[in-house]
This record gives structure tokens, C-alpha cells and sequence, in this order.
């Protein structure tokens, strides 16, 4: 068997292995988008409007149609410039355009579906190397049933970003050093949050070396032969995590005039910027000021706790390096940045690490116990869903 037939018989037991997690995958989201129509109809609003055509999907499809340099300057000051959008899912909204009857939204939502399924394949292939088939099939679909699923299959780049960063760190995890590279670099084209990709790159390469270095003084002034290359390819994967990211923001700050930092000028304009999470603290106590404003501030301190424990038990599980580096700067930006606070439930989303211990325990379950416990989460789910995209929503 040639080496071609070896990896191409290896990626078909990889998809039989991830089939089921695939099909859970798809059936969750497909509730979603059921309960979604049927709720979108009773209130004589499109679903599908409101999945494409809201929010920043349109300011995404906008920089797909007419490019960048397009802001809005309100009453109270504030410009909301398209620069602050990354330009990959747009790239692909183009593309998709151009070589199809799609508009640029239909092209986004359906860049969406697809990107979902590889998010939820990139998940799997992480949790199963990590631990085994059971819990990535159970991360899988913990990540489906999130509250905020639904945007999962919104024309958004959340899915499109957990995608590259799922299968980033995965190259990480196997010794993959370009590919984790190409990949973090493609996520730092997709989200400002790619910083994280970059930093679990880094953060494990570091290790990797240190660990050879460690090994050959133990072993000797020789030590144990390394793979052919495997340090250049370790090297290269560290310098090309960073090129996406790092290339949009010079590419900004030469576009603004404004310099390197002309980026976070940009998003000081949208009221987005880093300040280490007093904004989010100030809002959380505002809502112990009165009744039932106080359940709101309580579930809020009861959700940043959990996502504490979670992350500490990832810690204690001996989660590998990457996924901690990377889970906890996600987060950090996340809890930490002065946004528009009804955002970081979505902005969590790429966070699925944070779901490795709960999906251990749901693993060691009872079968039937464990597919009641996610058609129950899967149903509530749906309904939440449809709710928030028909209220308030993401913004």
C-alpha cells in the first residue's frame, strides 16, 4: 500500500470513528433549526432572515459585496467601522458567490453549516485522542446542546473559528507543527480570539523543545534520536501562527494611518476594547441594585464560577498544555473585554475544552441515562434558540 492509500484509508476510519458523534451532531442542530422555524413563523418573522441577514452577518456580507472602508458614525460619537470584522468568512462568502447561483448570505450560512460539522469532527478528533471515542462523542454533542447553539448555525464566524481552532490544536496534540501553524494562522484571519490559537502553538512547541532538551541531558550529550526535520517543522509551524492575525491588524493600522495599534482604535469605536473585566464586573453588581434584576446578577456569578471549576478541572485532568493555554485565554478575553455584555455567551463558544470534564462524566454514564440527560438539554435547547434569535438575540 502506497503512503497516499495508508493516509487516505486513515481519514475514512477517522470519519467511521466520528460518524456517530457527526450524526448527533447534525440531529441536535437540526432540532435547533426546526424549533427556530416553527417559532419564527408563529411570530410572522423569517428564520431564515434571522440566521443570515441580522446582527454582524450583515455587516460581514457587507464587506463580502463592497469591501472595507464602509462605518457608521452614530449620534453619540461612536464609529462603527467594517475593519473591526475579520476577513476570512467574508473571503469564503465571496468566493462562494462567485462560483455559484449563492448570494453572499446564502454563501455565509451555508460556510456556516459545513464549518459546524468540522467543528464538531475537530472536537471529537480532540477529545478521542485525549480520552477515547465515548467522550468525544459526548463533547460533541455537549457542544451542540449549548444555550446558544443556535448560532452554531448562524452566518457568523464562531463555527468557522472553532473549526480551525479545533483541528489546530488536534495537529498540535499528534506533532503536526505546519499544519498547526497553517491552521492558527487561518483562525488569526477569522477572529481577533485567533491570538489564542497562536498562543497554544507557541505554548506547546516551547514545550516540546524544552522536553527534548531535557531528554538529552539525561541521556547523554547525544541524546535520543528526533524525527528527520521534526525541529524545523516545529519552527516553521511557530513562525506561520501568528501571519494571520498579525497581517490584518498591520494591514489595518496601514489602512486607519493610525500605526499598529490602529486596530484596537478601530474597536474602541465599536466600545470593545481589554479592561481586564471591570466593565463586566460594574454591569454584574448593577444588577444586585433591585428585584428581580438580582436573579439576573446571581445566575451570572453562579455561570462565571462554573466556568472557573471547569477550567480547573481540566487543569487537575492533566488537560494537555495547548488546550489550556488556549481555553484560558479564550475565556480571559472573553469575561475580560468591555463588549457589549449579552455577546460572551457566543464569544465562549469556541471554548469547548471547557466541556472535556463534564463530557468525561456523562461518558461514564449509563447509555440510556446519558441520551436522556441530552435529549432533554437537546429539547430545552431548541426552545432557548428560538426564543433569544426571536428576542433580543446575539449581537
Amino acid at each position: 500500500m502506497t503512503d497516499l492509500e495508508t493516509r487516505a484509508a486513515g481519514r475514512r476510519g477517522a470519519l467511521r470513528r466520528a460518524a456517530p458523534a457527526l450524526l448527533g451532531y447534525a440531529a441536535v442542530r437540526a432540532l435547533g433549526l426546526l424549533a427556530l422555524a416553527l417559532w419564527s413563523a408563529a411570530r410572522g418573522k423569517s428564520a431564515y432572515t434571522l440566521l443570515t441577514a441580522r446582527w454582524d452577518s450583515l455587516w460581514y456580507t457587507g464587506v463580502a459585496e463592497l469591501g472595507y472602508g464602509y462605518e457608521v458614525r452614530l449620534p453619540d460619537g461612536d464609529v462603527h467601522s467594517n475593519l473591526a470584522f475579520f476577513p476570512l468568512l467574508p473571503w469564503l462568502e465571496r468566493l462562494g458567490a462567485a462560483v455559484g447561483p449563492l448570494s453572499y448570505a446564502d454563501a455565509g450560512f451555508v460556510v456556516s453549516l459545513l464549518a459546524s460539522l468540522a467543528a464538531a469532527w475537530g472536537i471529537f478528533a480532540v477529545a478521542e485522542h485525549v480520552y477515547d471515542r465515548r467522550v468525544g462523542l459526548c463533547a460533541v454533542l455537549l457542544w451542540a446542546v449549548l444555550p446558544v447553539g443556535v448560532v452554531q448555525s448562524m452566518a457568523y464566524s464562531e463555527s468557522l473559528f472553532t473549526a480551525l481552532a479545533a483541528w489546530s490544536l488536534y495537529a498540535v496534540l499528534t506533532g503536526r507543527w505546519v499544519t498547526a501553524g497553517t491552521l492558527a494562522a487561518l483562525a488569526g484571519l477569522t477572529r481577533p480570539v485567533g491570538l489564542a490559537v497562536t498562543a497554544a502553538v507557541w505554548a506547546a512547541a516551547v514545550a516540546a523543545f524544552a522536553r527534548d532538551h531535557s531528554r538529552a541531558g539525561a541521556d547523554g550529550a547525544h541524546g535520543p534520536p528526533s524525527a528527520p526535520g521534526e525541529d524545523a517543522r516545529r519552527v516553521l509551524g511557530m513562525l506561520l501562527a501568528p501571519l494571520g492575525a498579525a497581517g490584518y491588524v498591520l494591514w489595518v493600522g496601514h489602512r486607519t494611518g493610525d500605526g499598529p495599534l490602529g486596530y484596537l482604535d478601530v474597536q474602541a469605536g465599536w466600545r470593545n476594547g481589554f479592561d481586564g473585566g471591570a466593565a463586566f464586573a460594574r454591569f454584574v453588581a448593577e444588577k444586585f441594585t433591585s428585584f428581580p434584576a438580582a436573579l439576573a446578577g446571581a445566575a451570572l456569578v453562579v455561570g462565571v464560577a462554573l466556568l472557573v471549576r471547569l477550567y480547573v478541572a481540566g487543569v487537575r485532568q492533566r488537560q494537555p498544555l495547548a488546550l489550556l493555554v488556549y481555553t484560558g485565554i479564550v475565556v480571559l478575553l472573553a469575561l475580560c473585554a468591555s463588549s457589549y455584555f449579552g455577546s460572551k455567551p457566543r464569544l465562549l463558544l469556541p471554548a469547548f475544552p471547557l466541556l472535556l470534564p463534564l463530557a468525561r462524566a456523562l461518558a461514564r454514564a449509563r447509555t440510556s441515562r446519558a441520551a436522556a440527560v441530552v435529549c432533554g438539554v437537546a429539547v430545552a435547547a431548541a426552545v432557548y434558540g428560538a426564543f433569544w434569535l426571536n428576542g433580543s438575540g446575539p449581537p
